[in-house]
């Protein structure tokens, strides 16, 4: 039981979809989902010029299908309810989202996930730059909620991130986790040039090939065999890469020192 959109027509400019949520959908019918308006270029444009609508029920959960990679803002601040994407989608995916579930069979564009505050966010494919990090002009990236890629990341990966979870079940570009606060961000794949940034706190784990640490990263004293585990062992749960971490050894590293960072790189191979 689900209202669902189809794309009939591909957009000429860039389509912004903000307000089109499920939790707002559940409450109208069919005809004043078709008149709600939408962003196009400089202009306001119905639902309908673009899309078919179809309603099963008064769940609030919301489908959208189609190739939406010209389409953006699908999710911004959705505040509960259920969201499948059955295509690509475009800039700023489920930012500022802060309760719900959005489920993407596709690829993102950039700024995916940046400024989420909870609920939980899962892209099959590949996201582009600055995903779960800050807009711009804004201070602070992710806040909250779970975030899992299961394809790759582009550069600026989570800069800025302050809370959260991550999983990232391929590569990334440069800079990841650059300037992170705090958080945890788990990656399978290989990482770029500059990883860890001015990263100030925070815990990265890497459950793939063990990255090449910056000059500004020390081997830690102490081992911290009970968190990790506890880590671990809430990690593991996504399956795949990250299968049986609570059975691997584990190497510890602090940094960024350069910006007097106690952030923590936790090695697993």
């Amino acid at each position: 039981m689900s209202i669902t959109l189809r794309l009939r027509t591909a957009p000429g400019l860039r389509l912004d979809l903000r307000g089109v949520l499920p939790s707002v959908l559940a409450a109208l019918d069919v005809s004043a989902i078709e008149k709600l308006p939408l962003g196009l270029g400089r202009e306001t444009v119905p639902l309908a010029e673009f899309f078919d609508v179809q309603r099963q029920g008064d769940e609030a959960r919301l489908v959208l299908q189609g190739d939406l990679s010209r389409c953006d803002r699908i999710g911004w601040q959705m505040a509960g309810g259920s969201l499948l994407v059955e295509g690509a989608v475009g800039d700023w995916l489920a930012a500022g989202m802060t309760e719900g579930l959005v489920q993407v069979h596709g690829s993102a564009r950039d700024l995916a996930g940046c400024e989420m505050v909870g609920g939980e966010l899962q892209v099959d494919g590949d996201v582009g730059d600055f995903a779960a990090s800050a807009q711009p002009g804004s201070m602070d990236g992710m806040r909250g909620g779970v975030f899992n890629v299961r394809g790759s990341v582009g550069q600026r990966f989570a800069d800025r991130m302050r809370r959260g979870t991550v999983f990232v079940h391929g590569d990334a570009g440069d800079f990841f986790a650059s300037r992170l606060v705090a958080g945890t961000i788990a990656i399978a794949g290989r990482i770029g040039a500059h990883p860890g940034y001015g990263m100030r706190r925070g815990s990265l784990v890497f459950v793939g090939p063990a990255p090449a640490l910056p000059d500004t990263t020390v081997a830690a004293i102490v081992g911290t065999p009970v968190i990790w585990q506890l880590l671990a062992r809430s990690l593991q749960r996504r399956g795949g890469a990250f299968s049986g971490l609570a059975q691997r050894a584990v190497r510890r590293h602090l940094g960024d020192l350069a910006v007097g960072g106690r952030g923590e790189w936790l090695l697993t191979n």
